[in-house]
């Protein structure tokens, strides 16, 4: 598998500024030229690393999650990752190599490499090799239910699970599953969808769920809202609860990307 990771540096002062960059009520894009060097972040304890963070709580937008693109250096690394004991997270290796160690067990990742972290989990992480490894961090505050328990961690790679074909689609639009949407131990998702050429979301849905969408390969026409916007692989969408979607994907080559989203869970009532 090939997928797209930021680069960071600058554009040259010839460039133009217009570009496809947009935050509405409704949605964002953040191309993937947006994620430049001046636009990093550092984080407490997180030795030779950098991120771009693309999402976080924002009141009156998308509420539930904080999305990261994690770069961590040669020899860089973290043994106390988060300092939210409340906050699940979901690890996706883009680029380059790390090892993830969980309660003990030391899981070497590449790219394609999965795993689901639970709150209060046990785990660090560690850039053993010469070359950077990128990393997306995708973390939630954990909403617990009386009597439903916590999920456990699981590491695995996205080339070991099975994309599942949508309903009278012919396999053109496939969904890999990662954790068992029966499962209500887990309140959030994060599956990646496929399309090949031509395949369509072929009505706008509306949904309870927000959305971020990372697109790790290929390129479309999606709609947000009311407005078709082409996206392309690296490019970034961040979608409100019931923010109307579709796309199309027109080729050449197939269309993918890394989805976000919060389940099944009763909407709070209170703020």
């Amino acid at each position: 598998m090939t997928y797209y990771a930021p680069q960071g540096g600058l554009p040259p002062q010839t460039d133009l500024t217009t570009d496809r960059a947009v935050f509405t009520e409704a949605y964002a894009v953040l191309p993937r030229g947006t994620m430049r060097d001046i636009v990093t972040s550092r984080l407490p304890f997180w030795d030779n690393t950098r991120l771009w963070v693309i999402a976080r709580p924002l009141s009156g937008f998308a509420e539930t999650f904080s999305q990261y693109i994690v770069e961590v250096g040669p020899g860089g690394g973290t043994t106390k990752p988060d300092t939210d004991p409340n906050a699940e997270a979901v690890l996706f290796v883009v680029n380059g190599n790390i090892t993830l160690n969980v309660a003990g067990a030391e899981h070497p990742l590449a790219p394609g490499g999965y795993a689901y972290l639970p709150p209060g989990g046990d785990w660090t992480l560690h850039n053993p090799t010469d070359a950077p490894c990128t990393f997306h961090l995708i973390r939630k505050s954990y909403n617990r239910i009386e009597g439903i328990d916590v999920p456990t961690a699981f590491v695995t790679n996205e080339a070991d699970v099975p994309g599942i074909p949508m309903p009278d689609t012919n396999g053109a639009w496939q969904t890999q599953r990662f954790a068992d949407p029966d499962d209500l131990r887990h309140d959030m998702h994060v599956n990646i969808v496929t399309f090949e050429p031509g395949g369509v979301i072929p009505f706008p849905e509306t949904h309870v769920m927000e959305h971020g969408i990372y697109i790790l390969e290929g390129k479309a026409v999606y709609l947000l809202n009311k407005d078709w916007v082409e996206v392309q692989a690296g490019d970034f969408l961040w979608l409100r609860s019931f923010c109307p979607q579709a796309c199309y994907a027109g080729g050449p080559t197939r269309f993918r990307y890394l989805l976000y989203k919060d389940v099944n869970r009763h909407p709070n009532l209170t703020f």
